[in-house]
């Protein structure tokens, strides 16, 4: 279907769409303090009404088959684009961060992105027997109505993440975004849908109750979530009655290994990224850095070079690169976290002095080197702009200590030598381990984590297998 004549491009329009009038909530810029709009609080009711149109819904979507779907995912991948600057202003003000770097505008090109990735992913019956005794194939079919519920931090690109192979595998959505930002995916859905038919993608955007209903609901066939491991299994509990699929992105925590070989200089500013990416506030950050004695001196002060000159402030500052916290109970958990380092006597090397009259949950970019590691700056997932250094003397040692937790989202190891960078990640348990970056996803390469950050593949060929259900036809 062509795009509707009235395409939502600019932020006033976008705004105007998804921002209630009258009793909506209150979203505040969390790097200002002002209003950006007001979040339409949708009920229980509002969830039963989505989840039976979208029940109903599905079928003709399926209908279309994988070419009538990919056209639709990629007219919804030029709508993307088409809104891109307006998409990026709101997500600036209601998420916080700037539209410059690896944020804002970055955050809605990757939703465009992959859109078109899941679009074009082959995704052919595979031949499992074919001799003298006969023929046997494995197809997907879609599953029906799949419940996605989003975060805070990445809220657009995640719920294309969750949206992009859904559909593409021929199941309707109905979304609950997190409620510190249900304006950027309402916005967003609002753009896609302007390519899809009626009723096939719903936002509803309400409180715990409305995901808790959404996650037991027996006409939803799937549950993809992503967000604290602590909600993740409330959500495999409320699951449980409907034996609902579930794909599940939890805590990570993720620790990064340099070895004795690593050039400082080198690897400082990949480092600076793979930690404090969106300011500290992605899943698959790294959490915690283990650095070889030999050179920890030296990374400890190539880091801190790096760190002291990327700008922090307003997203809608062109010159900014950092922002703000999200909220307030974010910027508690990294304050907490820091001053209890500093009190165990843990080195601040950068930051830790956040400004009490500055406006807006601005923490600095903050580096604690000579932390024990068992400390709770390294044990708790910081989410935030605070990263923990650890020394250690042997391979072995950094091993174990990144193995430590019972979260394995990503990790990753730096080396001057791929080959002993390699050797290293085979022993470390993590559903991604990445070599001399951290933290880069691709739309082709699958990923999710182990031990209890979670089950489940997302993107590539895998993540389409994981949003349809498998049917062996043997003749």
């Amino acid at each position: 279907m062509p795009l509707a004549d009235s395409a939502l491009t600019s932020y006033q329009d976008l705004l105007g769409t998804v921002s209630a009038a009258g009793e909506g909530r209150d979203i505040l810029d969390p790097a200002t303090g002002e209003l950006v709009g007001k979040a339409p609080v949708h009920t229980v009711e509002d969830l039963e009404k989505a989840v039976s149109a979208a029940r109903a819904a599905q079928p003709s979507w399926a209908a279309l088959g994988h070419t009538g779907r990919r056209e639709a995912l990629n007219r919804a991948a030029d709508a993307v684009d088409a809104a891109a600057e307006g998409l990026a202003e709101l997500l600036s003000r209601e998420q916080g961060k700037p539209l410059n770097g690896p944020n804002a505008r970055f955050e809605v090109g990757g939703a465009a992105a992959w859109l078109r990735a899941a679009a074009s992913f082959d995704l052919e019956p595979e031949v499992l027997v074919d001799d003298d005794g006969g023929r046997a194939e494995l197809h997907y079919r879609p599953l029906g109505v799949v419940g996605a519920i989003g975060p805070w931090n990445w809220p657009m690109m995640i719920s294309v993440w969750q949206l992009a192979p859904a559909l593409r595998m021929g199941n309707t959505v109905v979304m609950k975004p997190s409620e510190y930002t249900p304006l950027s995916v309402l916005a967003l859905a609002a753009v896609i849908n302007q390519a899809l038919p009626g009723d096939v993608l719903q936002v509803v955007s309400g409180g715990r109750d409305v995901g808790e209903t959404l996650s037991a609901h027996p006409d939803v066939d799937k549950i993809m979530f992503t967000g604290s491991t602590a909600t993740g299994k409330a959500i495999i509990r409320s699951s449980a009655d409907t034996v609902k699929r579930l794909t599940l992105e939890l805590g990570g925590n993720d620790a990064g290994i340099v070895l004795p070989d690593a050039d400082p200089e080198a690897i400082a500013e990949d480092l600076f990224w793979g930690a404090f990416i969106n300011t500290g506030q992605t899943c698959a950050a790294m959490k915690r850095l283990y650095v070889h004695e030999d050179i920890y001196d030296d990374i400890v002060t190539a880091l801190a070079g790096v760190a002291a000159k990327m700008p922090m402030g307003v997203g809608m500052d062109e010159n900014n690169v950092l922002g703000p916290l999200q909220n307030q109970a974010q910027y508690t958990i990294v304050a907490d976290l820091v001053e209890a380092a500093r009190d165990s006597g843990a080195r601040i090397v950068l930051g830790g002095n956040p400004d009490p009259d500055r406006p807006g949950y601005f923490y600095p970019t903050t580096l604690v080197a000579d932390i024990d590691n068992s400390n709770p700056l390294v044990a708790k997932e910081q989410f935030g702009p605070a990263l923990p250094i650890i020394r250690y003397s042997t391979v072995d040692e950094a091993v174990e200590m990144a193995n430590g937790l019972e979260v394995g989202l990503g990790a990753s190891v730096w080396s001057s030598d791929k080959d002993a960078a390699r050797e290293v990640a085979a022993r470390i348990q993590a559903g991604t381990v990445w070599i001399n970056k951290h933290g880069t996803v691709d739309p082709r390469i699958p990923f999710g984590g182990a031990k209890q950050s979670g089950y489940g593949l997302e993107f590539g060929v895998e993540g389409l297998k994981h949003l349809g259900a498998p049917q062996v036809i043997s003749y």
